[in-house]
């Protein structure tokens, strides 16, 4: 088959949706050699990642017209009746692994849907967000011939929202790099602990600045446990949207010396911010999978989660999982792992063990199997 694939966002995003993309696509293109596949681009996206695909003969790629908003604009708020296939060529299969569907000709759709939390939370978008993606989600939906979820829990609330059939939706999760794992190099340590001003203790939050990450929650817990005498509070994370709630919670802290918000993290710095940390806490209110919690695991950083949504099944019994509005169980479960050495040993060989059965590998052979159902 000709297969299309909108990696916009892989090439776009930094983290989440971006992550999961380029995690799929650049190990599917190590594992398959019978499909062709165009990668399609908006006008507005950097290439550079691009030459990954370049010692893969059976990828090429192509670029929108216009970038990513006037492209949106144009299919989704006119709807303007122009097929996908106008700038990919004509291809059997088109793949839209970001939530929404374009126009095609001839070509069968298959859609991934990371998450509902604009449902399910709806509190945490900006109300015209919201009211958009409740609009062109379920268009999508409706003419997507099969539909790819990131977890069971979003597979759930798929079917109960909008009563999509179970046989109509597989679960295609994500995996962990291989470079992901115990960093002992004291150069390397040390250089991402000066780039980024990082306190000797620390526990690590880290996501898109949003109210669905819950870092207000999570600085409020650490001022009111009995960590913050001995660990500081690192957030990383670039500016999404409703933030200014958190850093007004980091500036009006009691304990504000102790918090510290030190922005977008490289990807490449990624490995070492969570080698470095002595705890990861991820009290999200929502996820439709969680990358980081099993990122952490594998870098051996005891991880402390919310108990909602997809969370308990990509974590585990390997993290110590809280309710996302429990502040004091949030600050009694760090203040578990900063003082209990056999707890937080116990937890990190629990997470080796569970971040070792999530792999791009295993990921990207459900993604192909897949796509290989529509050329039977």
């Amino acid at each position: 088959m000709v297969i299309g694939i909108d990696y916009t966002a892989a090439l776009k995003q930094g983290g989440g949706i971006g992550r999961y993309t380029r995690g799929l696509v650049t190990t599917l293109a190590r594992l398959d050699r019978t499909h062709q596949y165009r990668l399609l681009a908006t006008k507005d996206a950097p290439l550079a990642d691009l030459h990954l695909f370049n010692t893969h003969a059976n990828f090429s790629h192509r670029r929108y017209p216009l970038a990513e908003r006037w492209m949106t604009i144009g299919w989704h708020r006119f709807y303007l009746p122009i097929p996908v296939e106008w700038f990919a060529g004509e291809v059997d299969l088109f793949h839209s692994p970001n939530f929404i569907l374009p126009p095609t000709r001839h070509a069968k759709t298959l859609l991934t849907v990371h998450d509902l939390s604009f449902m399910r939370h709806p509190q945490g978008a900006w109300p015209s967000l919201r009211n958009w993606l409740n609009k062109v989600v379920p268009r999508s939906l409706a003419r997507a011939d099969h539909v790819l979820a990131d977890s069971e829990h979003t597979k759930r609330d798929l079917i109960e929202l909008f009563s999509l059939s179970t046989d109509n939706i597989t679960v295609v999760g994500a995996g962990v790099e291989a470079r992901f794992q115990l960093i002992t190099d004291i150069t390397q340590r040390d250089a991402v602990r000066a780039r980024y001003r990082l306190p000797e203790k620390f526990i690590l939050g880290l996501g898109t600045l949003e109210p669905r990450k819950n870092f207000v929650g999570l600085i409020q817990a650490f001022e009111n446990s009995p960590v913050r005498e001995t660990h500081h509070l690192v957030i990383g994370g670039g500016k999404g949207w409703l933030y200014d709630d958190i850093f007004a919670a980091a500036a009006h802290s009691a304990v504000a010396e102790r918090i510290h918000l030190i922005g977008f993290v490289a990807d490449e710095d990624l490995p070492l911010l969570y080698n470095l940390a002595d705890i990861f806490a991820y009290p999200s209110h929502y996820e439709g999978f969680g990358i980081p919690v099993i990122e952490a695991m594998a870098c051996g950083t005891p991880v402390v989660c919310a108990d909602n949504s997809c969370l308990p099944e990509v974590a585990g019994e390997a993290a110590l999982q809280v309710n996302a509005t429990d502040k004091a169980a949030l600050a009694a479960a760090l203040h578990v792992f900063a003082t209990d050495e056999v707890a937080r040993q116990q937890a990190i060989e629990r997470g080796f063990q569970q971040a070792r059965k999530f792999t791009w590998e295993a990921a990207a052979q459900r993604l192909l199997q897949v796509y290989d159902r529509f050329s039977l």
